[in-house]
């Protein structure tokens, strides 16, 4: 088990939403040290956090910033990216971009931090996924297909990795209520409770993660006929 309080996590994406709460909610529960990265690290705000520079997509950034967080037991994938790329119109390098950050940048991050976390004897790794995970909606396919490509990157590394001190949990949510889904009119989670479920996932060494509604129901209704999930997923 994994304890918050005096921890030293590092947050990838930690500059805004959901990455931006965990990086306050990990300092609110005790963790003596946040490492928030960012393409920018000047966008980083929060006053105790230690900016990182960091390109997930780079193998060359992201073996830097290991480099620079060599005391790091909790390693939280977040960053992410949603184009709204689709597999018939976009440009196939839309499609492999978003591939390139959802679920590559998340491996480079785990191969590089693998070793940091063995060194200072174990640890935990949270990835960030989706409800899109399970189903997919038109205009969302190649972000649906990267984050279900993560949930079995998860699942496979979760079981690498236990015999190593080292466990692994994922985060499933639908919408939640920051700056990317200003434009959506559907229910939204809170950030702030999808970072408390996170971190209590954490400390639980829970596999999975279900931080609303919308992700537990669909969840439960994987065994059942698609037009049922789908009229699940849709209302």
């Amino acid at each position: 088990m994994t304890s918050i309080k005096g921890s030293v996590a590092i947050v990838t994406g930690g500059s805004r939403g959901i990455g931006k709460a965990l990086v306050e909610t990990l300092y609110q529960r005790g963790a003596a040290k946040v490492y928030a990265t960012a393409r920018d690290p000047r966008t980083v705000t929060h006053p105790d956090a230690v900016p990182l520079a960091l390109e997930v997509t780079d193998p060359a950034s992201v073996a830097a910033a290991a480099a620079q967080a060599p005391d790091v037991n909790i390693l939280i994938n977040n960053a992410g990216t949603s184009s709204g790329a689709t597999f018939l119109d976009s440009p196939v390098d839309d499609v492999r971009r978003e591939f390139e950050i959802n679920f590559y940048g998340p491996l480079l991050a785990t191969r590089a931090f693998v070793p940091v976390l063995e060194r200072n004897g174990g640890g935990h790794i949270l990835n960030i996924h989706s409800v899109l995970s399970w189903i997919t909606m038109p205009g969302v396919e190649a972000y649906s297909a990267s984050k279900s490509a993560l949930w079995s990157q998860t699942n496979a590394l979760r079981l690498v990795l236990r015999p190593r001190g080292i466990n692994v949990s994922g985060l499933h949510v639908g919408y939640v209520d920051t700056d990317m889904t200003a434009g959506i009119d559907a229910p939204k989670a809170a950030v702030q409770s999808v970072a408390e479920q996170a971190l209590d996932g954490i400390e639980a060494d829970a596999a999975e993660i279900l931080a609303d509604d919308l992700s537990r129901q669909v969840k439960a209704g994987l065994s059942a006929d698609l037009a049922v999930l789908y009229s699940q997923f849709t209302g």
